[in-house]
C-alpha cells in the first residue's frame, strides 16, 4: 500500500489529538499499529509485542520496535524516527515518552496491559484515550472496500465448493483442514480465525471446535469461516443439510434464520443505531416463539481483525454510517441437536446496504 495512505490516516488521528489537547497518542494494539503505518499486522505471541508507534500532534511519529524487527521497520519508516527497545521495551519507551513529548500521553486502555501502563507511564502524565483509531477504522476507505470485497469473493467461492468439500465419512477437522487448503491454493494468506466446522448437536455450541465427529449421510453441517486476503478478512457461515431430506425441525429453524437475515439486509440504513439493526432480527424471531434460541449479537464490524466496532447488540447506541462493513448473522441453538447460523458481509451504503 502506499504510504500515503498510511501519512493520511496519521494526519486525521493527529487532528484528533489537538482537538482533545492531547500531546500524543501510545498506540499499542497490532492492528491499529498496522493500520497507521504498514508495519508488522500480527503480534506473533500473546506475552510480547512487535512494538508500537508514537503519534505526536507536532507532527513527528516514532515507530518502536525490537532488534528482530528493526530492518523490516528501516524498509518504510524513517531510522531516525526508529527506535529499537531492549527486553520488553517499557523502560526504553518510557525515556522516549519522558524525552520527546511535553504533555499528555493519550492511550488505549484495552490494548495496554497493567504492567506495561505501570512501566511505560512511570513518571509519565498518561491520558485514558479511548479508542480513537478504532473511531477511524470504522469506516473503510475505497481501498479496503475493494479488498474486503476480493476477500469476500474467494470465501463465496468456498461456500459454493462446500457441498462437494463436506463428504460423508470425513470428520469436522478433517473438513476444516480442506477448506483451510482450498484457500491458501488460492493465495489466502491465513485464516481469518479458527475455523467453525460442527456437525449435528456440535453445531448448537456457536463457536464449536472442530473435532472427530463425521459427517453422515443425513446430518445438520454449520461452518463458519474466514480468510485473510491482502490483510482483510472475511467472515461468513453457512448451515447445510447433508443427505436428501433435512428433518422438519432442521427445516423450519433454518427458514426462520434466512427470513431473519432477509429482513435486515432489507432493512438496515446509514442513521439507524445498530439495537435498531438487531432489532429488526430480534422482533422477527420474538413473533416466532424462538428469540430465547438466539444467544449472540446479530453481528460485527470487520476488516483488518475479524471482529471489529460496531458489535449489532441489543443495547449499542452506534449510528451506522455510509462505509462501514459488517456481518450480519441471525442463528438459533437448539442443545444437543442443532445449531443453525447463516452470515453476509455487508457494506453500508448512502442509502442503504448491500451484500458483499
Amino acid at each position: 500500500m502506499d504510504n500515503a495512505v498510511f501519512a493520511n490516516r496519521r494526519e486525521r488521528l493527529r487532528r484528533f489529538l489537538r482537538d482533545a489537547g492531547q500531546a500524543a497518542l501510545l498506540v499499542t494494539s497490532d492492528a491499529d499499529r498496522f493500520y497507521l503505518s504498514g508495519f508488522e499486522l500480527h503480534d506473533a505471541q500473546l506475552n510480547e509485542s512487535s512494538g508500537c508507534l508514537l503519534i505526536t500532534a507536532a507532527g513527528r511519529d516514532i515507530l518502536c520496535t525490537d532488534r528482530r524487527f528493526a530492518d523490516a521497520a528501516a524498509r518504510l519508516w524513517d531510522e531516525d524516527d526508529i527506535v529499537v527497545y531492549r527486553g520488553n521495551g517499557l523502560s526504553d519507551i518510557n525515556a522516549l515518552l519522558k524525552d520527546r513529548v511535553s504533555g499528555e500521553v493519550g492511550f488505549t486502555p484495552s490494548a495496554l496491559s497493567v504492567q506495561a501502563y505501570e512501566g511505560i507511564g512511570d513518571g509519565v502524565r498518561m491520558r485514558d484515550a479511548g479508542n480513537p483509531v478504532a473511531d477511524l477504522r470504522i469506516i473503510k476507505d475505497d481501498d479496503e472496500i475493494r479488498k474486503l470485497e476480493k476477500a469476500c469473493r474467494l470465501n463465496e467461492e468456498l461456500m459454493r465448493n462446500l457441498p462437494a468439500l463436506a463428504r460423508p465419512g470425513l470428520t469436522e477437522a478433517g473438513l476444516a483442514w480442506e477448506i483451510e487448503r482450498f484457500w491458501r491454493e488460492r493465495g489466502a494468506e491465513e485464516l481469518a480465525f479458527p475455523s467453525i466446522v460442527a456437525v449435528d448437536g456440535n453445531a448448537a455450541l456457536p463457536h464449536a471446535v472442530p473435532g472427530c465427529t463425521e459427517i453422515t449421510d443425513s446430518c445438520c453441517l454449520l461452518v463458519d469461516v474466514g480468510c485473510r486476503l491482502d490483510g482483510y478478512c472475511s467472515d461468513q457461515t453457512r448451515t447445510l443439510w447433508i443427505g436428501d431430506k433435512p428433518d422438519a425441525l432442521f427445516a423450519s429453524d433454518a427458514a426462520l434464520v434466512r427470513e431473519a437475515q432477509e429482513r435486515v439486509v432489507r432493512g438496515i440504513r446509514p442513521g439507524m443505531t445498530a439495537r435498531e439493526v438487531y432489532g429488526i432480527a430480534a422482533a422477527f424471531l420474538d413473533a416466532g416463539g424462538v428469540l430465547d434460541l438466539f444467544t449472540h449479537a446479530l453481528g460485527h464490524g470487520i476488516g483488518l481483525q475479524t471482529h471489529e466496532a460496531p458489535s449489532l447488540n441489543e443495547t449499542s447506541e452506534v449510528i451506522l454510517r455510509p462505509g462501514m462493513v459488517l456481518t450480519v448473522e441471525p442463528g438459533l441453538y437448539r442443545r444437543g441437536r442443532h445449531g443453525i447460523r447463516r452470515e453476509h458481509m455487508m457494506l453500508v451504503t448512502e442509502d442503504g446496504a448491500r451484500v458483499l
